[in-house]
């Protein structure tokens, strides 16, 4: 496939963004080829190369229909958020800590993880359906599960300093955030 891909010609490559991420958007080139399988159906190679680092990614897509290529990157950018997902159910509700043993015991101990990330999602989406204050970030899973632990589950001396390092630890993230979005900008 790297043969293919550099076999394209330089106008083949366009520059979209796969979604917004915590620096930015996330700008790569991409280009596409339809496959013909005789099939119904539409196929589709679909390449993503990074703009620094050339490294190259491939998608081999399917729609019933003709589409666009700013709505097969727009999908391919949601793969990221579903990695990210998985991911903090990992992290943070210890999904991947059973040890499967029976199936009963494995399916209660995912739903219960499940139902911990359902949580902290719902929080963490409430908290940004509200403006935070101008100078914070909004809540994140990682900050709402890293307060509940230590406010509920196991109640903290000093909760006003747990606060406090909350709100600055926001602080920090929303300068990192607003300095990430200033550099992309200045970037051609």
């Amino acid at each position: 496939m790297r043969a293919i891909a550099a076999r394209l010609p330089r106008r083949a490559w366009q520059r979209c963004s796969a979604g917004c991420g915590i620096k930015g958007y996330r700008w790569y080139d991409w280009a596409w080829l339809a496959i013909d399988s005789g099939r119904p159906g539409h196929r589709y190679l679909l390449i993503r190369r990074n703009r620094r680092t050339g490294e190259l990614a491939f998608y081999r897509c399917y729609c019933p229909r003709p589409v666009p290529l700013g709505l097969l990157v727009t999908v391919a950018g949601t793969r990221w958020t579903t990695e990210e997902n998985f991911q903090a159910g990992k992290g943070l509700t210890g999904l991947d800590e059973h040890q499967v043993r029976r199936w009963g015991s494995w399916y209660r101990w995912t739903t219960l993880a499940m139902l911990a990330l359902a949580f902290l999602t719902i929080a963490a989406a409430a908290e940004h359906a509200s403006p935070p204050p101008d100078d914070q970030i909004p809540l994140t899973r990682n900050e709402i599960a890293t307060l509940f632990a230590a406010l509920i589950i196991n109640p903290a001396k000093d909760t006003r300093h747990l606060l406090r390092r909350s709100t600055w630890r926001r602080r920090c993230q929303h300068r990192a955030k607003t300095c990430h979005y200033q550099r992309q900008a200045r970037q051609p």
